[in-house]
């Protein structure tokens, strides 16, 4: 009985140390490895007096020896640190470069910080001075966005001659004004849930001044809302009267109601998705013949 006891442990023991064994063995073959998805750089900002986080998504096949001389259209988005909005959005470039439905783009996402004091314009209506002392530092963000952002990116990247701006919520209301008073920094605007109730809807009852006279351009405008209702609506509702009557050709816009399936926290993603395909759309590739093995009911042909 004890010779027995005894051949029963020393079998356990082996048992033990052979799945300690495969358990290591099995844990050293599984450790991982970092998914990197882009550069993120960090900007020391004159303008601004403060350091911030300027992250960088560039397609795939971007350092392909065929693609040595390619350049690329450039997508800045606001609220684009790694804790923002920068690494889904960057999805999407991916996204764009795996289909084929629309073109790959540079993926640049810019950090803000304090986004009512950063995203803003100082209000006029007494109001809002009082609820918001800390507004009011959209031009300075704008000249940032413009004198070392974009500079920055294009000394490091072949950048193309296209360039867009988006952002969401108060960053929306950041592209609208953007795009109202800095037209020439960007060609193409994505303003997405606009707070354009901001200022008692400053910028919808006052910004056609800044349409009034605008030449010809090749300035797009995508425009999304959800079912943000109250000012923000009426906001919307009066600024796209304003691009109604703006000069004919001075600006191409698109407006997509969202407001009936979508809320403040689900837009962004989807309404992205959707201004990537209008602006920068590629033509369907056609793969021929249909295989028979998607025809209903269909046979391989006869040999």
């Amino acid at each position: 009985m004890k010779n027995w006891l005894i051949g029963l442990c020393a079998l356990l023991g082996a048992c033990a140390t052979t799945t300690s064994e495969a358990q290591q063995s099995s844990a050293a073959q599984a450790e991982g490895t970092p998914i990197t998805i882009g550069t993120s750089y960090t900007l020391h900002s004159i303008t601004l007096s403060d350091d911030r986080q300027i992250n960088v998504w560039t397609p795939a096949d971007y350092d392909a020896a065929e693609n040595a001389n390619r350049r690329y259209n450039v997508l800045y988005v606001l609220d684009g640190a790694l804790d923002q909005d920068f690494q889904h959005i960057a999805g999407l470039g991916q996204l764009g470069a795996l289909s084929w439905t629309y073109e790959p783009l540079i993926i640049v996402g810019v950090q803000t910080k304090d986004r009512r004091a950063e995203l803003t314009r100082r209000p006029h209506d007494a109001r809002h001075v009082a609820e918001f002392p800390q507004a009011g530092g959209a031009r300075r963000f704008q000249d940032f966005l413009g004198n070392e952002v974009i500079p920055f990116v294009e000394a490091r990247y072949r950048t193309g001659e296209g360039c867009a701006l988006m952002g969401e919520s108060l960053a929306g209301l950041f592209v609208v004004d953007t795009f109202l008073h800095r037209p020439e920094l960007f060609r193409d605007y994505i303003a997405i849930s606009p707070s354009l109730w901001w200022d008692d809807q400053h910028f919808a009852r006052h910004g056609g001044h800044d349409l009034e006279g605008r030449a010809a351009s090749n300035r797009r405008l995508y425009l999304a809302i959800a079912n943000e209702g109250a000012a923000t609506q009426a906001g919307m509702n009066r600024f796209l009267g304003l691009l109604e009557a703006a000069p004919r050709g001075s600006v191409t816009w698109r407006y997509s109601d969202r407001s009936a399936t979508e809320t403040h926290a689900t837009i962004y993603h989807a309404a992205a998705l959707d201004a990537l395909r209008w602006l920068y759309a590629m033509p369907e590739i056609n793969s021929g013949t249909t295989p028979w093995y998607y025809e209903d009911g269909a046979s391989p042909p006869q040999q």
